[in-house]
């Protein structure tokens, strides 16, 4: 094994030694369930406080890099991006132009992924998105909101895929829209939503992916406008 190197810069002890801790760990192979040294021995090798290997590896935790298991050691962490869409989600509550941006991305990875979503879709998971889309048209006659069945109905329309990093970045972006919904009100037009998801089934109904690439683009041209007008209502009150 390839031993530690020792830090000899002292300003942000814990930093370096996150990048030396992540060297190691590199350098050595190390895969999902492997042990690292002991705080101690860490400590030692690298020639800084215990304090400061403790902060560092608090440090990788955060970040999923390392698991700390109550005695037993540090270990490698199996690879999520769980910890990475949990920052991004909370780096997106307050800025509606990067939920802006970030609607853009999710249109443009929804359109994507349809032709794929389409070929693998079962007939089941077809039943189940057209009594979702009845439930928006019901909800929609009577003016109300549906963001709870917009939400069921992008996770079954790419839950074939089998993709749960797909899902999730999906479930964040939605998460972030629905938390600019605080500032922008909910939808004042139900019943064009309704449409816009009755136009995509219609569309992966017959197989037809180029016609469901256009209405998922309908759609989001459709929540952007919102978002920028928000936003510029903002500014204007600023």
């Amino acid at each position: 094994m390839e031993p530690l190197q020792s830090i000899s810069r002292p300003k942000l002890l814990h930093q370096y030694a996150q990048r030396a801790i992540q060297d190691y760990v590199l350098n050595n192979k190390l895969s999902a369930g492997d042990p690292l040294p002991g705080e101690m021995e860490l400590a030692r090798q690298l020639g800084i406080s215990r304090n400061s290997v403790r902060e560092a590896v608090r440090a990788l935790e955060s970040i999923g890099i390392l698991e700390v298991r109550r005695g037993r050691g540090v270990f490698v962490r199996a690879f999520s991006f769980e910890p990475l869409l949990d920052g991004l989600f909370y780096g997106l509550l307050f800025e509606l132009r990067e939920v802006e941006e970030l609607l853009d991305i999710r249109c443009v990875l929804e359109t994507g992924m349809i032709g794929r979503a389409i070929e693998t879709m079962s007939r089941e998971t077809l039943d189940q998105i057209q009594l979702v889309v009845e439930r928006m048209r019901e909800l929609a006659s009577t003016g109300q909101s549906f963001p709870e069945e917009d939400r069921q109905f992008h996770t079954l329309l790419f839950q074939s895929v089998e993709s749960e990093t797909l899902l999730r970045l999906l479930d964040v972006f939605w998460l972030a829209f629905r938390n600019a919904a605080k500032h922008i009100g909910d939808d004042a037009d139900p019943d064009r939503t309704y449409r816009d998801h009755a136009a995509i089934l219609e569309a992966i109904s017959v197989r037809d992916t180029s016609r469901a690439r256009l209405a998922l683009e309908r759609h989001y041209t459709g929540l952007k406008e919102r978002l920028a007008a928000a936003r510029h209502q903002h500014t204007d009150h600023g």
